[in-house]
């Protein structure tokens, strides 16, 4: 008996979003929170760092972006390694690294001893967001798949607003050690969780050629409509062959990948700046520590917010459009925070604004990237365009502190910062002429290909 080619893709778009997939989206989300919280942590204890080892800003600025050039290495190494092997196993293996290594920065005695620990700690945090992203999206149904790939990615921003809380609560009684202590043991259980509820994508398995009883399994737990009798399982897109990064620029996708990766580098430069130093900053201006984790937590809790009504804008107007005015809004925000004399309450207001629009932005980027790239390549196209974000994230904290360290105003300092987000404004509109607008909606495609 022949038999039926089923299209797995639209058999997912098909689908009601159920108690399992909801598990999985949770389940990635919940890795986003714990990396984000990681990241930012560093920003967060780096006045109560800074008093206990006696080190001048420069310095501290290298062990900011100690993590991110391991993160910069981890996201192009595992986001390729998991177009290659899988989501699940990467995104298991990746968060009980980080577990671990956030464990041992509690127990650093020097700076030096810190920049390296970070700096390892690095590597696992790159494999996360590309995976959890990819993940999402793939058990996402087409209708809904920005918004639920713009949520998760959300997490990130939401785990680094509540590290903000923690830390303000957590540094004044235990230390700043106690931050890294919380950030480690969370991610272990987390970790546990994976093991027995996380599944592999579907389109990687079919795509991959893997056996019709894995996919069936996990096919089982969606509510997509299954046809009966002898079934094979297909995908339209092709598994291409050759290095995943130089896929990237293959195929007409050269522009578009520099065009995203110049958006990132420029979005991911103003957000671990404002996560890095911000705090820092105000504190230097005369405010308690206290006072100065919760501006610093502002800009989290601004991007945490901002996703979700950025995202309903996207399904609406589209990517360019709704990008282009956030990154317009965010130079504005940014330039505003280092003009002197500048009341707490609109030191507040800024930086919530900004949060809105450099955290609450990069959902959208992400999830742009994720729509633009075929499935075979899509955890490398996401992690390669963040990772070269990296490089700004990276640049990001050790140019502030060496410009502070030359005796930059606050007020100059934050107009520095103000134009990358406007090259990031000016690159996404561009992006008119270099990509079309993703489909919001699934193209019109038949569950059976016969």
């Amino acid at each position: 008996m022949e038999s039926q080619k089923v299209n797995i893709a639209t058999l997912v778009d098909n689908s009601r979003l159920g108690l399992f997939q909801w598990t999985t989206f949770v389940l990635c989300g919940l890795c986003l929170i714990m990396d984000g919280f990681d990241v930012q942590a560093m920003g967060y204890v780096a006045p109560a760092v800074i008093k206990e080892f006696k080190i001048p800003g420069a310095e501290m600025g290298l062990v900011f972006s100690a993590a991110l050039m391991g993160v910069l290495l981890g996201s192009f190494l595992f986001s390729m390694l998991s177009d290659r092997i899988g989501r699940r196993p990467v995104l298991i293996v990746a968060a009980l690294y980080f577990a671990v290594l956030t464990l041992w920065t509690a127990t650093a005695s020097s700076a030096k001893e810190l920049l390296v620990i970070r700096f390892i700690a690095g590597f696992g945090l790159g494999g996360i967001m590309p995976n959890a992203m990819a993940l999402a999206g793939e058990y996402s149904p087409a209708r809904i798949r920005v918004t639920v790939m713009m949520l998760v990615s959300n997490f990130f921003t939401v785990g680094a607003a509540i590290g903000g809380f923690i830390a303000a609560g957590l540094i004044p009684r235990y230390g700043w050690r106690s931050v890294f202590i919380f950030g480690g043991i969370v991610p272990l259980v987390i970790s546990v969780l994976m093991i027995f509820l996380l599944p592999e994508s579907l389109q990687f398995m079919v795509l991959r050629g893997k056996s019709k009883d894995k996919v069936l399994k996990w096919l089982r737990r969606i509510n997509a409509p299954l046809p009966s009798g002898n079934v094979e399982f297909v995908t339209q897109e092709e598994n291409r062959k050759g290095v995943p990064v130089v896929n990237l620029f293959r195929e007409g996708r050269g522009l578009g990948t520099v065009m995203l990766w110049i958006i990132n580098f420029m979005n991911l430069l103003n957000l671990y700046f404002l996560g890095s130093w911000l705090p820092t900053v105000v504190k230097d201006a005369g405010y308690t520590t206290a006072i100065a984790v919760l501006v610093g937590t502002a800009v989290q809790v601004g991007g945490s917010l901002g996703t979700i009504p950025n995202g309903w804008l996207i399904d609406r107007y589209g990517f360019r459009k709704v990008l282009t005015i956030v990154f317009g809004v965010a130079t504005l925000s940014i330039a505003m925070i280092g003009q002197p004399s500048l009341p707490l309450s609109m030191l507040f207001f800024a930086s919530f604004m900004a949060g809105w629009c450099v955290p609450g932005g990069q959902p959208g980027v992400n999830s742009l990237a994720a729509l633009y790239y075929p499935t075979y390549l899509r955890s490398t196209g996401i992690g390669a365009s963040l990772g070269f974000g990296r490089i700004g994230a990276i640049v990001g904290p050790v140019a502030a502190g060496a410009l502070l360290g030359n005796g930059w105003a606050h007020r100059e300092l934050f107009l520095a910062a103000a134009v990358p987000a406007l090259i990031s404004a000016v690159a996404t509109y561009s992006l008119r002429w270099v990509m079309p607008e993703p489909a919001k909606t699934p193209l019109p495609s038949e569950v059976f290909v016969h």
